[in-house]
C-alpha cells in the first residue's frame, strides 16, 4: 500500500521545487517523507535558527535560508509546506499566496486571516490545504464506514491524554508553541481530534464542559476537559482530554446495540467484538509501519505520508482534500465554547 503511495506521487514531485518553512520536528518530519517519495526533490529549508538550517544540511543534504521571500523568489517555489510555531502561519500563508505558491500548513489552532487567505488562495488559483492527520488513518477510516453502515445511534468515550513535559522530551514545553495560552496544548490536541471526530459521526449540535487544574504544572491554561457531545445524527460522545497523565494514551470505545469497536491508537490496537463469538476480534489495517524513534506508539508516520500525498494531488487537480480551512473554522469555533463560556474552572 504505501508502495503504491509513492509511486503514484513520485513523477509530480520531479517536477516541483518545495520548500519547508520551520525546521523543528514536523518540519524535519515532512522532508523526510518528501525524499522517501523521491530523494532528488528540490527542497528549500527555512528557519530563522542556524542551528537548524545546519542540522537540516547535514541530515537532508538541502539547501537552507533565513529569508522565505528570496527563496521564493530566486528559486520559482511551487510548493510550501509551513512548519512553523501556529501564531506565525497566517503571515507566512499570505506571503507564500502572494508569490503564487501552494501551500500546506500543519494546524493553525487560531483563525488568524483564515477568510483574507481562503479568499486570496481563491484569486491566485494556488491550494490552500490544511493538514488533519488522523483523518487519513486508517482506523479511522475503518471506523467512518462502520458507523454509517448501520442507521443506529453511537455512543463513544474517547481518552486522549500524554504529560506536558513529555511532548518534547529534548526540550523545555516553555520553549514551544504548547505553553501559549492561544495554543496551549489542550486546544491542540482538541484541534487534532474534533476534525476526524466531526467527520465520523457527523455535526455537532451541542457540548457541554468541565475544566480544571489537576497538575502542578507552570501553565496558564486548564490541564483536564471533560466534555459531552452530542451530534446532529444522534451520536453521543464523552471526550477526555489532558496533558497530565503520565503514560501517553488514546483510548477509544465506540458502541451501540449491534457493534463495539475498541481502539488504544496503535496501529495493532483496533478491535471490534464478534457478538456470536464472544471474543475480541483484531481489526489489521497495515502490511507495515513506520515509526520514528522517541514518539508515542499512538504515532505513526504513514498518515503524515498519506496527507502529503493528497495535497499534491489536489495541487494537481485529481483530488479534493480532506480537509479545510472553512471546516476548521467551525471546528476553533467548537473549542473556543470548549474553552469558554460552556466551561467551568
Amino acid at each position: 500500500c504505501r508502495n503504491n503511495y509513492k509511486n503514484s506521487i513520485k513523477d509530480k514531485v520531479d517536477k516541483l521545487k518545495v520548500c519547508v518553512v520551520g525546521l523543528g520536528s514536523m518540519g524535519k518530519r515532512r522532508i523526510r517523507l518528501l525524499q522517501s517519495i523521491h530523494r532528488e526533490t528540490d527542497i528549500y529549508g527555512i528557519d530563522l535558527s542556524e542551528e537548524r538550517c545546519r542540522d537540516a544540511e547535514r541530515k537532508f543534504g538541502i539547501k537552507t535560508s533565513a529569508d522565505l521571500s528570496s527563496v521564493l523568489e530566486q528559486y520559482h517555489i511551487s510548493c510550501a509546506f509551513i512548519c512553523t510555531a501556529p501564531l506565525s502561519h497566517a503571515g507566512i500563508i499570505t506571503l507564500c499566496l502572494e508569490h503564487h505558491v501552494n501551500v500546506f500548513t500543519e494546524l493553525n489552532l487560531v483563525p488568524d486571516d483564515y477568510e483574507k487567505n481562503m479568499d486570496l488562495a481563491k484569486r491566485s488559483g494556488c491550494t490552500l490545504f490544511l493538514s488533519s492527520t488522523m483523518m487519513y488513518r486508517a482506523e479511522t477510516e475503518y471506523m467512518k464506514n462502520k458507523v454509517r453502515s448501520r442507521c443506529e445511534p453511537y455512543t463513544y468515550t474517547y481518552h486522549i491524554g500524554q504529560y506536558l513535559p513529555d511532548w518534547h522530551p529534548w526540550e523545555s514545553f516553555h520553549d514551544f508553541f504548547i505553553s501559549d495560552k492561544r495554543t496551549n496544548g489542550c486546544r491542540e490536541l482538541f484541534a487534532v481530534e474534533l476534525p476526524w471526530i466531526v467527520d465520523v459521526f457527523g455535526p455537532i449540535r451541542n457540548v457541554r464542559a468541565v475544566k480544571g487544574r489537576t497538575s502542578a504544572l507552570n501553565i496558564s491554561y486548564a490541564d483536564t476537559y471533560l466534555v459531552l457531545i452530542e451530534h446532529e445524527q444522534g451520536h453521543r460522545g464523552a471526550l477526555c482530554i489532558d496533558v497530565v497523565c503520565r503514560k501517553a494514551v488514546r483510548n477509544l470505545e465506540i458502541y451501540s446495540e449491534n457493534t463495539y469497536i475498541h481502539w488504544n491508537g496503535t496501529p495493532d490496537g483496533l478491535f471490534q467484538y464478534d457478538i456470536e463469538g464472544k471474543t475480541d476480534r483484531q481489526i489489521s489495517l497495515y502490511d507495515s509501519v513506520d515509526k520514528l524513534e522517541g514518539y508515542s506508539s499512538t504515532i505513526i508516520e504513514d498518515a503524515y505520508l498519506r496527507e502529503i500525498i493528497n495535497f499534491f494531488s489536489v495541487v494537481e487537480g485529481k483530488e479534493t482534500p480532506r480537509y479545510s480551512f472553512q471546516k476548521d473554522l467551525k471546528i476553533l469555533e467548537i473549542i473556543d465554547q470548549i474553552e469558554g463560556e460552556f466551561s467551568d474552572e
